[in-house]
């Protein structure tokens, strides 16, 4: 049987982002009641720093009966020029499922390509849909359905707001998109077959935050983005998220952040560590969202 894969979570249909975020409910509710990985291995491939991804991939494997295998870049043959397609081929052999977080979409796709079991993407230069999972589920408990729900998300358009989008549209949202010149999603995002959501580009996050329930950045300094960073504070700098700009929004929206967060830049102290955020909900539910995928993925639905 052909391993199915999650590269950038378009994968997924709108009845099964439904089902996942059921399911990851569930488990957070009751961390261990699946055994889903009992006996079986998921080898974690880091060539990017992790905290977040690591942290909540090692735990939620090991509460699904699993055990990671985590495998740093310069640990592998890999950095000394072994192909990828015979990594993949080897790693198919010893583990359920193969985890990696990595600079080019490129490298995930290739491994892909030769894997015979499910590939998960924990973060590339274009994608990061774990993360959009966690993001969709924060939402879920704050306001139960998520037709019609406005999200605005306002800063770099990067890998998060691309995926946000996608998985956004696919669970019928609209994420509303504010980023300056030069820094927006521009024609990067193609909506997934079945997405019924809307997505709207804007130039003025006043304009993006209008109506929404919730208000979501990014740093704007990312990693490989250093040289830059000058430049890219001073044309993001109107875009941070504080009070003022939750004033915008609908009655009662609230601050979103994947982490890690610069506090004074993208977001201010106020409200990173107030009461208007639901930013360490998200960071929880990395965990219960990734559990319910890789049951997905290696076991089939619940």
């Amino acid at each position: 049987m052909t391993a199915r894969h999650f590269l950038t979570g378009a994968e997924l249909s709108s009845a099964e982002l439904g089902g996942l975020l059921d399911r990851a409910l569930e488990l957070k509710r009751a961390p261990l009641s699946s055994r889903a990985l009992e006996g079986r291995s998921v080898a974690l491939i880091f060539e990017k720093p992790s905290t977040r991804t690591r942290l909540s991939f090692e735990v939620g494997i090991d509460e699904l009966g699993g055990h990671p295998v985590v495998l740093r870049s310069e640990e592998l043959q890999l950095s000394r020029g072994e192909a990828l397609r015979d990594t993949a081929i080897v790693l198919s052999r010893h583990v359920a499922a193969i985890g990696v977080r990595t600079g080019p979409d490129e490298t995930l796709e290739q491994l892909a390509e030769h894997s015979s079991v499910p590939v998960i993407n924990m973060l590339t230069a274009r994608h990061h849909p774990c993360q959009a999972l966690a993001d969709l589920l924060t939402l879920r408990e704050a306001y139960g359905s998520l037709e019609g729900l406005r999200i605005a998300y306002v800063g770099d358009g990067n890998n998060v707001a691309r995926s946000l989008a996608t998985l956004g549209t696919l669970a019928g949202m609209h994420v509303a998109v504010a980023s300056p010149d030069g820094y927006s999603l521009e024609d990067g995002i193609s909506l997934p077959a079945g997405a019924s959501g809307l997505v709207t580009l804007h130039s003025d996050p006043r304009e993006a935050v209008r109506d929404a329930r919730a208000i979501y950045t990014d740093v704007w300094v990312s990693m490989g983005d250093e040289a830059a960073a000058k430049e890219r504070r001073a044309a993001l700098a109107s875009y941070r998220v504080d009070d003022a700009l939750l004033d915008g929004g609908a009655p009662g929206a609230f601050a979103m952040h994947d982490l890690p967060a610069h506090a004074g830049e993208e977001i201010s102290a106020e409200v990173l560590y107030g009461e208007r955020q639901r930013i360490w909900d998200q960071a929880e539910n990395r965990r219960h969202a990734q559990k319910a995928l890789l049951e997905l993925l290696v076991s089939g639905p619940a």
